[in-house]
């Protein structure tokens, strides 16, 4: 069997470590997390993709398909949701996981002390990545020192066997009756993450589980017989009692962990404790650093070369974070005259990052203090060299050498650059006049609506593309030659905000932008906030005089990757308080951005990276949610549909939105585009595909004016009307849709693709609806 689907397998090996039969392989930190969860089958896993954790619940939705696992896994709507998710499930007495990173976990944040503070056990994969801004998806500890605070235990993994080992051990402990605490398993992300190493896991999943025992929660939501009030308000004096309490558990914790590493260790074969230390015998040591994560073996490397030249140095790794190991520290630190403590994240107070902070609280009490100073390094996945790491070894034993320190906190492998530098555009800016070639009229009829003239495909190729050639999006990529072809229909200057996503990161690489209007990122959920605020902004201070009278602005939002997912409700709140702005959804049916997930605008049924097909799945297991009905049903003044395979159409809607906004508020579009590469179709049958999707009623064009529903296609009417499964089955990840056996699944997508056409068409019947 191969235990990653999808996969060739790699050569296996059965060996006998401790007590269990284990099996040798070579795999990443995040597929040895998953491996461990499907090990442990916990009873819910509430999720939403982020990079680089992504590839955690990918795998496991792999062994969900397969049939190798029970776990019931849930896609949130943000990370924030999905930690309530987890939450919940707890509550009902269930075992639980969850994954993360950076800006995830930030947005969850509220969530972790709820989670300890009721004691409810669970564990969390936290793969390490920068907290934006700016947005980086690489590795460094800036979102792990958010969790120091929040009542979490945390084990800090150095590679994917210790993934994998202390996904088990943290379900253990987390659980223990006495402890009763969530667990954080922290790992790098990509170093960790995604480099493949030799693991060993456990041959028999039974070993994994009657080691962990069945989860036992003493006060939970679904025992009537024992009602409970869960999540009380609780001010003085209980809230204090209540940490203390949580303070004693920590202290449990501590004296726990010992046992449970003996344990585990008496099953496999590995031994684990608070701190590790090279050489093992500390005794010698005079010189030290601090490392963690993953640098620690290249730093034990490069202090290794300096023992065989007869220099006095260690290194020291802490495995356990949270309880933090005080007396293992104190200990350790007792007889070295310098110490180097290396911070992946800076707290930016002058003395270094988190980790240099606490080691100096933790050894003032010493007798002998050595000597400390702190070094910043790997922000935003910049790799810590060889070279570097000697360097560092090097500062500790010289400062051992002085008996002082010369610069107690500074960067490694980080320069300040010309603070006079000025980056020259590499273009022209975009002239209004150029802008504004007065093609398009746009007029309101009596009734209110709108009549658009003049669009000339032609005529309008003499506008400049507000989006250069030469970003990075994939080959056949639909995003961009939609958006240029919308922006052909606004006239004038344009202040653009792309969420995150494909369009974003492909567009925007520091120092190049593919943008010659001015553009804004914010994070991903809260686009639609932050434009409000540009808006609103501008519309003060040409009220008070400010701004130029002549300036003429229209403002767009970009939305696309699902980003209407997690930022519904911004964008609903932006809908309701009517601000004068468009939100433009380009809809690529998935999370294209970090690889594929589903995003709860793909279809039921079809295949992503988190909703695979196989004998006990198939595909997504819920429908697809309706966003131009959604924001419609917020009684702005426009909602329209559109693709680039009918461009007169779109094109004219681009210019009632601009109108719209200008002059009523609120502006939602929502415009199909193709992602060919995870839809699995050739690059030159994107259009054939997106009319398609029109033809068969999946992706109705209409608009909505203040209420008044206009169907621009109606396919039935002009004789072009397909089947759903035409449409389907043109597309790789949809393909098997039309098999025999997934007959009810593509009756349920096309019955439900009926219905909403013939709601629509009543709605375009009866202004009233």
């Amino acid at each position: 069997m191969n235990l990653f689907p999808g996969k060739v397998k790699n050569m296996a090996l059965t060996k006998t470590k401790g007590k269990c039969e284990q099996t040798v392989y070579l795999e990443s930190g995040n597929e040895m997390a998953a491996l461990a969860l499907k090990h442990v089958n916990p009873h819910i896993m509430g999720y939403y993709p982020i990079t680089p954790s992504t590839q955690v619940a990918e795998t496991l939705d792999a062994f969900k398909a397969a049939g190798e696992h029970d776990v019931q896994m849930i896609p949130g709507d943000g990370e924030h949701g999905a930690a309530g998710i987890c939450y919940g499930a707890t509550v009902g007495a269930a075992r639980v996981a969850n994954t993360t990173s950076a800006n995830g976990l930030l947005y969850s944040l509220e969530q972790l002390p709820v989670q300890s503070g009721t004691r409810y056990p669970m564990v969390l994969n936290l793969v390490n990545r920068s907290v934006s801004g700016p947005l980086s998806i690489k590795c460094d500890h800036s979102d792990l020192m958010f969790t120091l605070n929040t009542g979490w235990l945390i084990l800090i993994a150095e590679g994917p066997q210790e993934v994998y080992d202390f996904n088990i051990i943290a379900f253990k402990l987390g659980e223990l009756e006495d402890v009763r605490l969530p667990v954080i398993v922290s790992f790098d992300g990509f170093f960790t993450s995604h480099q493949k190493r030799r693991v060993y896991y456990f041959s028999n999943v039974d070993d994994v589980r009657s080691w962990i025992g069945d989860v036992k929660t003493p006060i939970h939501a679904l025992d009537p017989e024992h009602p409970a009030t869960i999540g009380p308000y609780m001010n003085e004096p209980d809230l204090i009692n209540n940490k203390k309490q949580m303070s004693m558990a920590f202290d449990n914790a501590y004296h726990r962990v010992p046992e449970v590493f003996k344990e585990f260790a008496e099953m496999s074969g590995r031994k684990y404790d608070f701190l590790k230390t090279y050489p093992e015998d500390f005794s010698d040591v005079e010189a030290a650093v601090w490392v963690m994560g993953s640098p620690s073996e290249t730093m034990i490397f490069a202090a290794k070369k300096a023992r065989e030249e007869g220099k006095k140095v260690g290194v020291v790794i802490p495995k356990v974070l949270r309880p933090w190991p005080v007396n293992e520290i104190r200990e350790t630190f007792k007889n070295i005259k310098s110490l180097v403590v290396t911070d992946r994240q800076d707290s930016f107070n002058f003395m270094g990052g988190n980790m240099t902070t606490e080691i100096k609280s933790a050894i003032f009490e010493n007798e002998n203090r050595p000597l400390v100073q702190s070094r910043v390094y790997g922000i935003g996945g910049k790799d810590l060299s060889l070279d570097e790491c000697k360097e560092i070894v090097e500062l500790a034993l010289s400062s051992t050498q002085k008996k002082t320190v010369d610069v107690p906190y500074d960067y490694i492998g980080a320069e300040p650059g010309d603070l006079e530098y000025k980056i020259e555009p590499a273009v022209e800016p975009l002239k209004e006049e150029d802008l504004k070639p007065g093609i398009i009229k746009v007029e309101q009829k009596e009734d209110g609506t709108l009549d658009v003239k003049g669009v000339n495909l032609r005529k309008l190729t003499e506008m400049p593309n507000r989006i250069m050639p030469g970003h990075g999006a994939c080959p056949g990529c639909g995003i961009f030659s939609t958006l240029n072809q919308f922006l052909k229909g606004i006239e004038g200057h344009v202040v653009v905000l792309f969420a995150t996503g494909c369009a974003m990161v492909v567009s925007t690489g520091y120092p190049q932008s593919a943008h010659r209007s001015t553009y804004i990122h914010n994070l991903f959920q809260n686009g639609a906030a932050t434009l409000s605020g540009v808006v609103e902004a501008y519309h003060e201070k040409m009220r008070r005089g400010e701004l130029d009278p002549n300036l003429d602005l229209t403002f767009v939002m970009v939305a696309g990757d699902g980003s209407n997912d997690i930022g519904q409700g911004p964008t609903i709140g932006a809908a309701i308080r009517n601000h004068n702005m468009i939100v433009l959804e380009y809809d690529n049916e998935g999370y294209m951005n970090t690889g594929n997930q589903l995003s709860f605008a793909v279809p039921k049924g079809f295949s992503s990276s988190t909703s695979h097909v196989g004998p006990a799945q198939v595909g997504k297991q819920f429908g697809h949610k309706d966003n131009a009905q959604i924001f419609s049903a917020c009684n702005i003044p426009y909602v329209f549909t559109a693709t680039e395979a009918n461009p007169i159409d779109l094109i004219k809607k681009a210019a009632k939105a601009q109108w719209y906004a200008k002059n009523d508020g609120f502006v939602f579009g929502k415009l199909l585009s193709t992602c060919t590469l995870n839809w699995r179709v050739p690059f030159n049958e994107a259009k054939e595909l997106m009319q398609k999707a029109v033809d068969c009623n999946f992706f109705p064009l209409y608009e909505v004016e203040h209420g008044i529903t206009t169907i621009n296609y109606d396919p039935e009417a002009r004789k072009k009307k397909i089947s759903v499964k035409d449409w389907v089955g043109s597309m790789g990840r949809s393909r098997h849709l039309v098999k025999p056996e997934n007959e009810a699944i593509l009756n349920e997508l096309t019955n439900e693709v009926d219905r909403r056409w013939h709601c629509l068409k009543a709605k375009a019947e009866n202004p009233l609806l």
